[in-house]
């Protein structure tokens, strides 16, 4: 981004989004709106309203327990939101009759299926990241304490491993042909969003000149909840991999809340050492985000028009 853009004064806005499939989704104060490009050029919005247990106990939003109520409930509301996405791609497909397995979920739970697919998505996605990023790097480690008992190499080369598998999975899936699609639209997301913080109008020629990097993408989130994890799990002893192993899922919703905290802290901070402890997030978007075209910037300004208020106060951090 340009360096008189970055000198003027921003709103810090608590306004976030994802790509979806061949879209975007906006999370406002009061709204959610998930845009969606139709085969036939058409601009399909979905639109409701933010439902939130953060609103309804004052004790949630305790720092700390108030990011692990967050991330959990921006999980949900993803699937969702790709669950949109995808039903939009199959009615331009043609795609409507339902397989023998679907027929049988839908007399069977009728209206719930969604819901059990929805939460049955987010346990295999929580299995899945804390498999392949908490525990296949103890157990790989573990194998080392045979040579070794010193706890520092011990620590250390798991944090290797750890940030090693997490990068190459990020390479591979951005290199995906679908995925990268996706990653046009998160570049979308992020010029929209740099615009509306900058107070310029919402235009495709006005969100064209700003940057796809953005310091609170979830990619950052990713990161710190790597770096957050590596010097949480430094403290355990390499007594027993099945107890340390236990003991980093129960540190689990501890890093889930200070990485967020952390998060929020930068999307607010204009601090030079805080930026520059959110550059490697930044520079990681290099792989998660793709310039998008003037179509897509069309998808990410009618999400995040649909979930502004006209009042600037109610969307600060």
């Amino acid at each position: 981004m340009k360096k008189e853009k970055q000198n003027c004064a921003l709103h810090k806005t608590s306004i976030g989004g994802q790509a979806v499939m061949e879209g975007v989704m906006m999370r406002g104060p009061k709204m959610i709106a998930t845009c969606v490009r139709k085969a036939n050029g058409e601009i399909i919005t979905d639109k409701k309203e933010v439902s939130s247990v953060l609103n309804k106990y004052k004790f949630l939003k305790l720092p700390i327990l108030r990011g692990v109520i967050s991330f959990f409930e921006s999980m949900i509301t993803g699937v969702k939101c790709l669950m949109f996405s995808a039903d939009q791609i199959e009615l331009d497909d043609g795609e409507e009759s339902m397989s023998r397995f679907e027929k049988w979920l839908d007399n069977k739970f009728g209206d719930k299926v969604k819901d059990i697919v929805i939460y049955f998505s987010v346990f295999l996605s929580l299995i899945f990241s804390i498999g392949l990023f908490m525990l296949l790097p103890t157990i790989l480690v573990g194998w080392i304490k045979n040579f070794t008992e010193n706890q520092v190499i011990l620590s250390a080369s798991e944090g290797i491993v750890r940030i090693l598998i997490f990068m190459t999975y990020i390479i591979l899936v951005s290199r995906m042909k679908d995925i990268q699609r996706v990653f046009e639209y998160h570049g979308a997301e992020h010029k929209t969003i740099a615009m509306y913080e900058h107070g310029e109008e919402l235009t495709v020629e006005n969100a064209r000149k700003y940057s796809r990097l953005h310091p609170r993408c979830g990619t950052n989130f990713l990161l710190i909840v790597m770096v957050i994890s590596i010097i949480c799990f430094s403290f355990l002893r390499w007594e027993n991999v099945y107890l340390r192993l236990l003991y980093r899922l129960l540190l689990l919703p501890f890093v889930a809340g200070v990485s967020y905290e952390i998060i929020k802290f930068a999307g607010k901070s204009e601090n030079k050492f805080v930026r520059l402890l959110t550059k490697p997030g930044l520079y990681l978007q290099y792989l998660t985000t793709r310039e998008p075209d003037d179509s897509q910037l069309e998808v990410a300004i009618e999400a995040i028009k649909n979930v502004i208020t006209g009042n600037k106060e109610d969307d600060k951090w």
